[in-house]
């Protein structure tokens, strides 16, 4: 059976960016230009391109064209934590020690704070009655000037009403939350829990991390709740991150401090 037409079209431009003629992040022909290349139909260039698409070797730009997509280099975070702290990775100052560890630079938007009333996941991650008032910290994160991930963290208002004031200030919390809560209010965190889930970007990530929209590249969501001695939540952070760019390791017993060198990370 003959190959469609559409298919081997969509063939040669795949070898053409896999040896390097189409580099990342060029241009490919107009439609109109492939159409008289080929010698083709308007559906059968499109078909064609949607086969890349699909692929995820190419992306459409609304208005601009369409580009072979850029390679991101994958950032690995160690989400089990620290015993003797209590933090884990991707929290605060650990997680930009873990970036620039990797020599790539992590950078961050201001934080966005908001007062909420909780509901929902938050209710229950922090175990408190629908309608109770919660402190959101948000921030965007950015590795080599890379949209990476979206955070935000819930606290209970009553935290700020008790001294730990920060709490509600925009500013940057830079000893990180776990030791200010420890200092202004004696609560120390003991450990935390993580719930991991798998979706399709709404479409404000999908902006955020210029993402297609029909989930072709799915996001890991990380709920942590955060616990204190008395095994009360104190915290509940939601990260969201794109699995295009983003590998996680969770250790178990005694592991080595730094893996062995394979030349490579898995794939």
């Amino acid at each position: 059976m003959a190959t469609p037409m559409y298919r081997q079209i969509a063939e040669e431009l795949r070898q053409q960016i896999e040896s390097g003629i189409l580099a990342p992040g060029r241009q490919l022909p107009s439609e109109l230009e492939l159409r008289d290349r080929y010698d083709a139909s308007r559906n059968t260039i499109r078909d064609a391109i949607k086969w890349l698409t699909n692929l995820g070797l190419v992306e459409t730009r609304p208005g601009q064209g369409t580009f072979v997509r850029e390679e991101i280099d994958p950032f690995v975070t160690t989400l089990t934590g620290n015993p003797s702290t209590g933090w884990g990775g991707d929290e605060g100052v650990i997680y930009l020690s873990e970036v620039t560890q990797q020599n790539r630079k992590p950078t961050a938007s201001p934080v966005q704070v908001e007062i909420q009333e909780a509901a929902g996941q938050i209710a229950n991650g922090l175990q408190v009655a629908e309608g109770t008032e919660v402190i959101s910290r948000h921030e965007r994160r950015y590795i080599d000037g890379t949209p990476w991930s979206m955070q935000t963290s819930y606290y209970p208002a009553e935290f700020a009403d008790r001294g730990a004031e920060r709490l509600r200030s925009a500013r940057n919390i830079s000893e990180g939350t776990v030791q200010y809560l420890a200092e202004a209010l004696h609560i120390r965190q003991i450990g935390y829990r993580d719930w991991i889930t798998v979706r399709a970007p709404s479409p404000a990530e999908a902006e955020f991390f210029k993402l297609p929209l029909d989930g072709r590249v799915p996001m890991y969501v990380i709920f942590r709740t955060a616990f204190d001695e008395k095994g009360v939540p104190t915290r509940l952070t939601v990260t969201v991150f794109p699995a295009d760019r983003n590998q996680f390791i969770i250790d178990v017993g005694t592991v080595p401090d730094v893996l062995p060198d394979t030349g490579s990370w898995p794939s």
